[in-house]
């Protein structure tokens, strides 16, 4: 389980095929694994990538590698990384630390994409674009993560939606880099998913 609240960017180092898997290997900051307020990082343990959910499988120093299987590869934006490329970082939360995003479980629900940025000041106006089946469990002043970025939603229409990014978010995550079309990983609130799941059928019905 994650926050959404990412804690750095990491530079892709390699990607290897292995089997029907990619070994993908990232360069972390050296904060990254000196945080007591965060899970200290073995072999085995997760890391969101961009919001994906990852297990690592080996460090060497502060280059950390994990592997990727066709499913991700295909159902997120991990599939159209490159050596150099800027990556978000997070920890799993410990129970006992700071919850300062919402509940993010790294599963990525669909990969979607940068419809429109406004600018607005120092502050930027995203809009993102997704299947309708899922612009559903999005709604006005709810939680969304984007790229593993635990956001507040601003507008919610049937297939889109627009998020209010400040400029420590643009600095110090991806989204600061983003352009329209590019391809972003989407996660609705798991919340949402239960409610839906629950009285979706009877609404239906």
């Amino acid at each position: 389980m994650f926050t959404g609240l990412v804690e750095s960017r990491g530079i892709v180092a390699g990607l290897e095929p292995d089997g029907s898997a990619v070994r993908l290997t990232v360069d972390v900051p050296p904060s990254m694994a000196d945080d007591e307020t965060r899970a200290p990082i073995r072999i085995g343990n997760s890391v969101a990538i961009n919001g994906c959910c990852l297990t690592v499988v080996e460090i060497a120093g502060n280059r950390w590698a994990f592997q990727a299987g066709e499913e991700t590869l295909s159902k997120t934006n991990l599939g159209f990384l490159k050596r150099g490329h800027a990556v978000n970082l997070e920890r799993p939360l410990i129970v006992r630390g700071e919850l300062g995003g919402h509940f993010v479980q790294g599963h990525v629900d669909c990969v979607g994409t940068v419809d429109d940025i406004r600018q607005d000041g120092e502050w930027i106006t995203m809009w993102f674009r997704l299947p309708a089946e899922l612009g559903r469990l999005i709604v006005p002043k709810g939680s969304i993560a984007i790229d593993g970025i635990s956001l507040t939603v601003v507008n919610a229409e049937s297939d889109r939606f627009s998020v209010a990014l400040i400029p420590h978010t643009l600095e110090v995550t991806t989204l600061g880099t983003r352009q329209i079309g590019d391809a972003v990983n989407i996660e609705t609130d798991i919340l949402a998913k239960y409610v839906q799941r629950l009285i979706g059928p009877r609404v239906m019905g």
